[in-house]
């Protein structure tokens, strides 16, 4: 069949809760999370619908365990979009209820000293770009972290780890440096910002070459009615009964 960038069927079946559970299984530090169900149930349905939860949820345990202040944001989607950063629980209830029937996120806040945004095209080519997400959205990329050799290491082999398992040819890894360790922030990200205003010319020049280059060795390598999709080590491994993770 046609190869394809970033596997269509894995593209519509991931989203980021599960992703993090699956980050947690290979040994990638991620925020303590927590999916909650919708504010408003979802249409044609009633409390009779979701028999697996108990009402009321138990709001204690979840906020002890996240903690605040917190972010609140979509399981599924991108873009910034219903995004919130929470003081307390008031504000939580406040927010959540702006929500309508969006599944959420709630998830700790990780004070990071350094911050990172890492294109994986490939597999195998890494791009790791200093990123401010506290800057004005054009600024973003003006950071001007330092890391070392051995955090640029470090990050490098977790992407390429997160990107192993997920399968995707393109995506971005975001990593907050807490006290040195890096989490795993944003990682599903198969339609990446690549846009020459935002991420500067050098890391656009860098795109543009890297994902050209592995194109043209995606179609070079394409194998008339074969399978020439790209599949994750999570569905491969699950497939062939192997463990997980090593």
């Amino acid at each position: 069949g046609t190869a394809v960038i970033n596997n269509p069927f894995w593209w519509s079946a991931d989203e980021k809760f599960f992703n993090n559970c699956l980050a947690t299984k290979i040994n990638v530090p991620v925020p303590k999370t927590v999916i909650l169900p919708s504010r408003e149930l979802p249409s044609d349905t009633s409390d009779q619908s979701f028999s697996n939860l108990s009402y009321p949820l138990d709001w204690e345990t979840i906020f002890n365990y996240v903690g605040f202040p917190a972010y609140m944001k979509p399981f599924a989607g991108g873009g910034w979009k219903n995004v919130y950063r929470l003081e307390d629980k008031d504000d939580f209830f406040e927010k959540h209820g702006e929500t309508g029937q969006l599944v959420m996120l709630l998830q700790e806040e990780i004070v990071f000293e350094e911050y990172y945004r890492c294109y994986c095209i490939g597999g195998k080519h890494v791009r790791i770009m200093s990123y401010e997400p506290r800057n004005p959205h054009h600024l973003r990329y003006a950071a001007d972290f330092a890391p070392s050799a051995e955090k640029l290491k470090m990050m490098e082999e977790i992407v390429l780890r997160i990107n192993a398992y997920l399968g995707y040819d393109f995506n971005t890894v975001e990593l907050a440096l807490r006290d040195g360790v890096p989490y795993a922030i944003d990682f599903c990200n198969p339609a990446p910002d690549a846009d020459i205003k935002s991420v500067g010319q050098s890391n656009f020049d860098w795109v543009v070459e890297t994902a050209a280059n592995y194109a043209i060795e995606k179609a070079q390598t394409q194998q008339p009615g074969q399978d020439n999709l790209t599949w994750g080590e999570y569905v491969k491994r699950g497939a062939s009964k192997l463990g997980l993770y090593p």
